[in-house]
C-alpha cells in the first residue's frame, strides 16, 4: 500500500468533519499574598512536639514546602494560569497564543474561544484534554469573566465517550489508565519532546524563555494530530 492510499481514509474524514486539535500550558500562581498563606498552613511532621524542634524544621524546609505547593497551582484552574494555547483544524496551519504577562492571559483564552464560537459540529482533540485542558480553560474563563463559547463548541464537563471530544489519552489507554503523549508518541513512531516538557514551563516563563513555550505547545499540536491520524487510519 503506498503513502498516497494510506493517508485517504484522512483526507476522507476530513472532507466530513472538522476536528480543532489543541493544547494549553500552564504556570502556578504568581499570587505573594497567596504563597505566605500557603506558607503560614506549613507544619512539621507529627513526631516532632518540641517548641524549638518545630522552629528549627520550619527554618529549614518551610521554603521548600511551600515552593512545592505553588508550583502545583499550575494544575489548579482556580489558582494557575494559562501562559499558552495552540490549535489546528484538520490539516490547517497551527495556531499560538501567548501570554507574556498575566494580564495577557485574558487575551490568550478568548482569542482561542472566538476562533471556536462560531462553528458548532466541532470535535475537540487532545491529550488528556477531559481529565485536565478543558476543566482548567472553563475555570479561567470564569475566574476571568470570559465568556465560553457554547455548550456545542466548547462541552463544560465532558467525559472521554463525549462525541464533542476525543481524548488521546482515553482513546488509547481507556478508562481511567493514563499514557504519556511522549510514550505514545514513541510507540507510533512520531518524533516526540526533544529536550523540554511540560514540567519545565513555569521555569522558562519566569525567566522570560516565552518562544521556547510557544514553539513547544506548537509542537505538541503536531504530535497529536499525527496521534489522531493513526487513530483515523487504523477506523478508530
Amino acid at each position: 500500500m503506498n503513502v498516497q492510499t494510506q493517508l485517504d481514509p484522512v483526507k476522507e474524514c476530513y472532507r466530513n468533519q472538522r476536528f480543532v486539535y489543541f493544547d494549553i500550558e500552564t504556570i502556578p500562581c504568581q499570587d505573594e499574598d497567596y504563597r505566605a498563606e500557603l506558607a503560614r498552613k506549613v507544619t512539621p511532621p507529627g513526631n516532632i512536639k518540641k517548641a524549638e524542634s518545630i522552629d528549627a524544621w520550619l527554618a529549614e524546609n518551610r521554603d521548600r514546602a511551600t515552593d512545592e505547593a505553588m508550583s502545583k497551582t499550575s494544575f489548579d484552574g482556580g489558582r494557575g494560569h494559562v501562559c499558552t494555547i495552540a490549535w489546528a483544524k484538520n490539516d490547517s496551519g497551527i495556531e499560538v497564543r501567548h501570554a507574556k504577562t498575566l494580564a495577557d492571559e485574558r487575551n490568550v483564552i478568548a482569542d482561542f474561544f472566538a476562533d471556536l464560537d462560531p462553528y458548532h459540529s466541532e470535535t475537540l482533540v487532545g491529550h488528556n484534554i477531559t481529565g485536565f485542558d478543558l476543566s482548567f480553560l472553563k475555570k479561567r474563563a470564569i475566574c476571568l469573566g470570559i465568556k465560553m463559547p457554547s455548550p456545542s463548541s466548547f462541552p463544560r464537563d465532558p467525559k472521554p465517550w463525549d462525541k464533542s471530544v476525543l481524548d488521546t489519552m482515553s482513546a488509547w489507554a481507556g478508562g481511567t489508565n493514563r499514557i504519556s503523549m511522549d510514550n505514545l508518541c514513541s510507540i507510533l513512531g512520531i518524533p516526540g519532546k526533544a529536550g523540554f516538557d511540560g514540567s519545565m514551563v513555569a521555569e522558562a516563563w519566569a525567566k522570560g524563555d516565552h518562544d521556547t513555550i510557544a514553539e513547544y505547545c506548537k509542537d505538541d499540536i503536531y504530535r497529536t494530530r499525527e496521534i489522531h491520524k493513526r487513530f483515523i487510519m487504523a477506523g478508530y
